[in-house]
């Protein structure tokens, strides 16, 4: 089969479920295409963690990488989250002769139109929605969703197109008026046998960067901005955390953006009465030897696929207290803190790094259990293209019929 993704937003060196769909769905057999905006029009907080110089490069190193082919449209800017292509969109995607198109994020302006134009694209879609309620806070957020229940929700439940929840939220019911039963939910996931425990590259790794093998190694890995409140994490590490036994690190790794929000980050780190190592934005392949030398890894707010990768490497996870993330540490997997209190998130720390060795494991044990009993991709994936495999065989039915 053939099959076309289309996204706003696609960087080649990142670990977005875009990233990881697409190659594993390559390994299964399928011809895949994603089509993306050019990235010189993309906003510096999109862009400045994995950079978009020499971009054409990158994108055929992907394809050398993964076997996915990546095709971009010109833009006439990017704006409020969202991408305003340059006409000839809709005539690229037929161009391309796709079996299923997948619109990923189908609230966007991109994913608007193509809806509108549903009958004359001529070609099975399949949807998902990524949106939790604290990720939309715009607020002209209300007018939009009025708009969308009147306009664009009637297109989907007419035409009974699928609609993959990737985060387990009432959100498109809520608000869009779309059926949770109408929908299907589907989880992020990560590569289990490539993001996973190893003990002997962790202590190699540890000795190259003069780590302890008994250091507490806590791991922020992720943009240094607003959303995933990298402000809040600087003025929790500020002041020194002592442990009774060991020591502790604190190993970032992420770029901090050039203005005045990155400038106070950067100040209050270097200033830090903690030992912080620090590290350049990694691509999602050189991840995975820093999930692995740590021993925690922390989000001070958002976290989306890194959270999956980390586990799957045996890391417990300390997590800003939401919607989402209360099960993400339920049951022995991690630590919650309420909602921008930097006190409970430096507690949180300290207690991990305080916990007999045998509860610990508990939390270890548990965590790398559950990435791989319940977030496999690999296995997610595979889902995700019965799906598009259905809605394939259905539309040929209803248009032979």
């Amino acid at each position: 089969m053939k099959f076309v993704h289309v996204e706003d937003f696609f960087h080649p060196n990142a670990g977005y479920q875009l990233n990881l769909l697409t190659k594993l769905q390559v390994e299964q057999g399928h011809d895949v295409t994603i089509v993306a905006s050019e990235m010189q029009k993309m906003p510096d907080f999109l862009t400045s963690f994995f950079g978009k110089d020499n971009i054409e490069e990158k994108d055929k190193q992907f394809t050398e990488r993964t076997g996915v082919k990546v095709v971009r449209h010109p833009i006439y800017r990017f704006y409020s989250g969202r991408s305003i292509f340059k006409p000839g969109l809709h005539k690229k995607i037929r161009s391309l002769k796709p079996d299923v198109l997948f619109m990923h994020n189908e609230d966007t302006l991109t994913g608007i139109k193509l809806l509108w134009a549903y009958k004359r694209m001529n070609v099975p879609y399949v949807l998902d929605c990524h949106m939790l309620e604290m990720a939309s806070e715009n607020k002209f957020s209300e007018y939009f969703r009025k708009f969308y229940r009147k306009f664009v929700t009637p297109i989907i439940l007419k035409n009974n197109i699928p609609l993959i929840r990737v985060v387990d939220s009432d959100f498109v019911q809520k608000h869009y008026h779309i059926p949770l039963e109408k929908t299907k939910l589907l989880s992020f996931g990560t590569d289990v046998n490539y993001f996973k425990p190893d003990s002997e590259l962790k202590q190699k790794f540890r000795a190259e960067l003069k780590i302890e093998k008994d250091d507490y190694v806590v791991l922020y890995a992720g943009k240094l901005d607003v959303s995933k409140g990298a402000l809040q994490f600087a003025e929790a590490i500020k002041n020194k955390i002592e442990l009774e036994n060991r020591a502790i690190k604190f190993v970032i790794v992420g770029n901090s953006l050039d203005n005045e929000y990155g400038k106070k980050v950067d100040s209050i780190l270097q200033a830090s009465e903690n030992n912080i190592l620090r590290f350049p934005t990694q691509n999602y392949y050189e991840l995975v030897r820093f999930y692995q030398l740590a021993d925690v890894a922390v989000y001070p707010r958002q976290c989306s696929m890194s959270y999956f990768e980390a586990q799957a490497c045996g890391l417990p996870v300390v997590l800003e207290e939401n919607e989402i993330n209360i099960e993400r540490a339920s049951n022995k997997k991690g630590i919650i803190f309420s909602e921008g209190s930097v006190e409970e998130f430096r507690q949180a720390i300290f207690t991990f790094g305080s916990m007999p060795k045998e509860e610990f494991s508990i939390y270890k044990n548990n965590s790398v259990k559950n990435i791989v009993d319940n977030f496999n991709f690999v296995n997610v994936a595979q889902k995700f293209t019965d799906i598009m495999l259905d809605e394939y065989h259905k539309f040929k039915n209803r248009r032979r019929n």
